[in-house]
């Protein structure tokens, strides 16, 4: 690969250079075939401190792939690149058959006059994968598709037997109820203790199924609430750690709320609803790969998943039940491989959302997966939880503290300590808006998605103080969303609060190719908003306050620039006193 090369525009004298030409295994159906995505990241050459006009990409420029017979369908656009910057387009071209596999091709970028002011050639052609086959050295080459980089947000729903008893002790989960009841299974575990005062020592876990009733649940409700909320994607729990599933898993195991309790297929409820109701909202799975005390699972055990029959927490010498348990002659071959092959191809998942790892088949799932879906025009996606080949990484209550050239998503629950519902925790705990949409910028900030969790109780009802704060993040995303959704990270990164300077207040950056967002987590005061870095904003440029009221949020601001490089923006408390959990001013950048 030749080093990357570097010219200089008509419109300007700019230098700008492809730092990285990419062919992506991401597509676009363009007249029913698929065309390939390159992604091209580009940078400015000038230091940051000449940052001017004239060293600046001020006007649109469309960059395009060509060479051995590539075709551009869809150029790439860039509106502003300043000294010291980076930015990433996305290329849509055609042609890269296998037979160009090894070539090279060249980024040509073209000023607003259709002029070439760049040309960079020796980036190594890569064609689309045809078929997927169980390979490791060809699954890793598959990546999220460009939906989920787009959507930035979605709710994880933890909901099943252990929603019963609701229980767990400050700072652990309430749906490893039943693993904690027997680990350790004596009055210092505060699971066991609750559980003995609770329910008595006759009562086993598997007594509880009973009362996961689902009597409430409502499949439309749900999505009507996740939709209000500003996800754009849900991932649901199909079958946690105690292997009591949400689906039918036909003669695998009767261990489901189809054959005990309910006598319902949830998932099926739920994926249905979702493609005729919401059919903008993506649908994602979660499964847990290991099972904490199944017997066929002994065989693979390990750690906190031994597998085999429990013993009774209060009487050691008796052994529970496994209710629904049916006979199997191996646990990855003819129970976790069917049943993640439903998931994927009967009941068409998008996210194949694993958890633990372990022994497993993912090869061979995640090829027909990705076959499936490809033959459908659909592109979907794994997380690093299945074992094999991941797409994104999967931070547990954690998030990054700068940006990552690798997809990932934080996950957490509303709950600070649980995804399950967990009766003991006060509702005035949950995340609120502020917490949840702060959360969700800093996480996109650095490249990142969000997946949010709610706990639905045993009847299937999502409780008013986690729905009411779900819906109060959705209303700022409402006026506020065109800063998260469909953004990119700045490559500068964030501003942090600095110690006895109110008015620098931590703030966090996205991009589009005709904007900069700043979203600040303080309101601002003294009627400025400061940002100590140089942003990619120059004369002529818009500054807009995100705003519940259409007539503010059309009002331009005043903004000037410091020697230093300062920015500050005028803004009155009249106009941000109405805005909640963190101020989003978009700069729009000057058409020339």
């Amino acid at each position: 690969m030749n080093p990357p090369a570097s010219s200089s525009t008509n419109s300007s004298d700019a230098k700008i250079s492809v730092r990285r030409a990419r062919f992506t295994t991401k597509w676009e159906l363009i007249h029913n075939q698929r065309a390939q995505i390159v992604e091209i990241t580009l940078a400015n050459l000038f230091p940051t401190f000449t940052l001017s006009k004239s060293t600046s990409i001020t006007s649109n420029h469309s960059i395009s792939v060509t060479g051995n017979g590539i075709e551009t369908v869809r150029p790439g656009s860039l509106v502003r690149l300043v000294p010291g910057d980076q930015a990433r387009v996305d290329v849509v071209v055609t042609g890269t058959s296998a037979s160009n596999a090894g070539k090279n091709a060249t980024v040509e970028i073209r000023d607003n006059q259709g002029n070439i002011v760049g040309s960079f050639g020796g980036w190594q052609i890569s064609p689309l994968v045809e078929e997927w086959t169980a390979d490791a050295d060809v699954l890793e080459k598959h990546e999220v598709p460009t939906w989920w980089k787009k959507a930035k947000y979605g709710i994880f729903i933890h909901w099943g037997v252990y929603s019963h008893p609701a229980f767990a002790p400050n700072g652990t989960y309430a749906e490893w109820y039943d693993w904690n009841l027997h680990n350790p299974p004596d009055a210092s575990s505060p699971v066991w203790d609750h559980h003995l005062q609770t329910f008595g020592p006759t009562v086993v876990y598997d007594d509880f199924i009973p009362n996961f009733t689902a009597s409430k649940f409502n499949a439309s409700a749900w999505l009507d609430l996740f939709d209000k909320a500003g996800a754009k994607y849900f991932v649901f729990v199909t079958k946690h750690h105690d292997g009591y599933a949400l689906f039918d898993t036909q003669n695998t195991t009767h261990r489901n709320s189809v054959h005990l309790g309910p006598k319902r297929d949830f998932l099926q409820d739920l994926m249905e609803t979702a493609k005729r109701e919401k059919p903008n909202m993506h649908r994602g799975t979660y499964y847990s790969l290991p099972e904490w005390f199944n017997p066929d699972y002994a065989k693979y055990g390990f750690g906190s998943w031994p597998g085999g029959l429990a013993h009774n927490a209060f009487n050691n010498s008796l052994l529970e039940p496994y209710t629904g348990h049916l006979d199997i002659d191996d646990y990855i071959d003819d129970l976790q491989v069917p049943q993640m092959l439903d998931i994927a191809l009967k009941y068409d998942t998008e996210i194949m959302w694993c958890d633990i790892g372990g022994p497993n088949k993912t090869l061979d799932v995640s090829a027909q997966f990705y076959n499936h879906a490809q033959n459908q025009g659909r592109q979907v996606t794994i997380n690093n939880r299945c074992g094999a080949v991941p797409d994104f990484d999967t931070p547990e209550y954690a998030t990054f503290g700068a940006i990552q050239t690798r997809d990932w998503e934080s996950n957490e629950g509303m709950d600070p300590f649980s995804y399950g519902l967990n009766k003991a925790t006060d509702p005035s705990q949950y995340k609120n808006a502020t917490s949840i949409i702060q959360t969700l910028v800093d996480i996109v900030s650095k490249n990142g998605n969000f997946l949010l969790d709610v706990g639905p109780n045993a009847e299937g009802e999502i409780i008013a103080p986690m729905a009411n704060n779900l819906l109060d993040a959705g209303n700022w995303l409402e006026y506020s969303g065109e800063c998260v959704y469909d953004t990119d990270f700045w490559f500068q990164s964030s501003q942090d609060q600095v110690e006895n300077d109110l008015n620098l207040a931590p703030a966090r950056f996205t991009t589009t190719p005709t904007s900069l967002c700043v979203i600040a987590f303080n309101e601002p005061s003294s009627g400025k908003l400061v940002i100590q870095k140089r942003l990619p904003i120059l004369p002529g440029d818009q500054v807009f306050l995100q705003h519940p009221n259409a007539t503010i949020r059309g009002t331009e601001l005043e903004w000037s620039v410091g020697e230093t490089g300062k920015l500050t923006i005028s803004v009155t408390e009249d106009q941000t006193k109405d805005v909640k959990n963190a101020w989003a001013f978009k700069i729009v950048y000057a058409k020339t």
